[in-house]
């Protein structure tokens, strides 16, 4: 008897002072887990009788089970952002508040609420893509193959990759932690509402995983549908989920270099291609006035033709013999920068930039036999990371001279560890395994990496949700 009242004893005290952590259960509900609780630690003892195990040793342990299970259940929100976000405007050269990590009861007092508010005024201190990634055997977003909206090429469940350890890192911050994606309370953020990628096939990479991610906290799963019916979305085009019982799409439009492609006919009348640094891509007026704008750009501008310049960049009717990459690519972002802040309304439209995605392609390039199939976890050592690339350089001085507010999504560190998480030899099922195969080791699989960029885009709309416009759509 003499163990059970030492248990009745730490019951009664865990429940009189609630961790700092967990939300005010009613008297009912904390009755019936205490009891609940009760009656394991009693199952728990009988299993432990055998063992040398003292009273005390015995009862702490139950306790701080109990406690880890108290402090799981309980729900909880938590806001955060970057201070390496730019979110500039014309009036300062300040950067977007961060916020570390808060926890919300679900109902609060009016204290509670005034503290929240206050909080989310004046936290400032973290840097969400300061961090680094840590093991986690919590569930994933999503389960693999369990998502009919991902793409072949990045579904490496379905392609036969053998290993998920790489599903068991989780992103962790040093100075907070990031809420788990919550895809209910994101839906309703987005309610009435139209959230766009615009880039390249690493944003289709971020667009199929926030659809799948949303499509889980769904119960009926039918009521979202592309409009096209389509089921593979690497051509050229637009593409478009829609989250039917929340009257919202999360959309997709292919612009690799978010500047125009174009053919020019040189002096015998043959076709060249060449790309207008000085115009932004067609489609732009697909998204123009959209809610949310997530843009990207890089990768395409690595590839042979781009990097060498030669006879490719026009601006108006001249076409350069020859134009540095980096030159050319400040002219395009000046271009897309341009062009924002003549059409991209800010009170009604949240712009943000995802930053460059790290690739890990050894001993070769992606047509030069590199490869990452032998990868299976994340680098542990910074000596063997990549620089920070040119691109993000320019990126982030072009957004400074922006009178738009910009969230930038800084995930270049937070990819460069990730040397496991490519799809590598787990192409497509079609694709025979050889050994000279070209591997991806750009792209990401789905579940995956991509699924800690949503968590942070969903970690920095909680901020910016207190002033997005609220706008019905029929």
């Amino acid at each position: 008897m003499a163990y059970f009242k030492n248990i009745l004893s730490t019951l009664g005290q865990f429940s009189r002072t609630p961790s700092s952590s967990s939300c005010p259960l009613s008297n009912l509900g904390t009755n019936i887990l205490l009891i609940s609780l009760l009656l394991l630690s009693i199952l728990l003892l009988s299993a432990s009788s055998q063992t040398n195990h003292s009273p005390t040793i015995l009862v702490s342990a139950i306790a701080s089970r109990i406690r880890v299970v108290a402090n799981y259940i309980s729900p909880f929100s938590s806001i955060s952002s970057s201070n390496t976000c730019l979110v500039l405007d014309c009036e300062s050269n300040c950067s977007l508040a961060s916020v570390s990590v808060i926890e919300r009861p679900h109902k609060t007092s009016r204290n509670d609420q005034e503290s929240y508010n206050m909080l989310l005024e004046n936290l400032s201190s973290c840097d969400i893509f300061n961090g680094k990634w840590v093991l986690d055997d919590s569930e994933p977003l999503y389960q693999p193959g369990s998502c009919p909206h991902i793409d072949d090429a990045f579904n490496c469940y379905k392609n036969g990759r053998p290993d998920s350890y790489y599903l068991r890192y989780k992103w962790k911050p040093y100075e907070c932690q990031i809420p788990r994606f919550d895809g209910t309370k994101m839906l309703r953020m987005l309610r009435g509402k139209r959230l766009v990628f615009v880039g390249d096939s690493l944003n289709r990479n971020m667009w199929e995983s926030l659809v799948c991610a949303l499509r889980e906290s769904l119960k009926d799963k039918s009521t979202v549908y592309e409009v096209s019916g389509r089921r593979q979305f690497r051509t050229q085009g637009f593409y478009s989920f829609i989250f039917k019982d929340y009257r919202c799409s999360i959309d997709f439009i292919k612009s690799p270099f978010l500047v125009q492609e174009s053919k020019i006919s040189d002096r015998i009348g043959k076709g060249r291609d060449t790309l207008r640094l000085d115009m932004i891509q067609g489609s732009s007026s697909k998204y123009y006035d959209a809610d949310i704008i997530i843009f990207n750009t890089g990768h395409w501008w690595t590839h042979h033709k781009t990097f060498k310049g030669i006879n490719y960049y026009q601006e108006g009717s001249h076409v350069y013999n020859r134009l540095e990459v980096t030159e050319a690519y400040t002219k395009a972002l000046k271009t897309w920068a341009q062009w924002v802040d003549a059409n991209v309304d800010s009170n009604r439209t949240r712009v943000f930039f995802r930053g460059y995605s790290a690739s890990h392609f050894r001993k070769g390039q992606w047509n030069t036999g590199g490869r990452c199939d032998a990868e299976t976890q994340p680098i542990t050592n910074e000596d063997y990371m990549a620089h920070y690339p040119w691109m993000m350089k320019i990126l982030e001085s072009v957004i400074a001279e922006m009178k738009t507010p910009v969230f930038y999504l800084n995930i270049t560190k937070m990819t460069d560890y990730r040397q496991d998480g490519h799809p590598s030899i787990y192409r497509q099922m079609e694709i025979p395994r050889s050994p000279g195969m070209i591997q991806d080791c750009s792209h990401w699989c789905l579940p995956g990496v991509p699924d800690s960029w949503n968590q942070l885009l969903y970690a920095t709309l909680l901020i910016s949700h207190r002033d997005l416009p609220s706008k019905s759509k029929k």
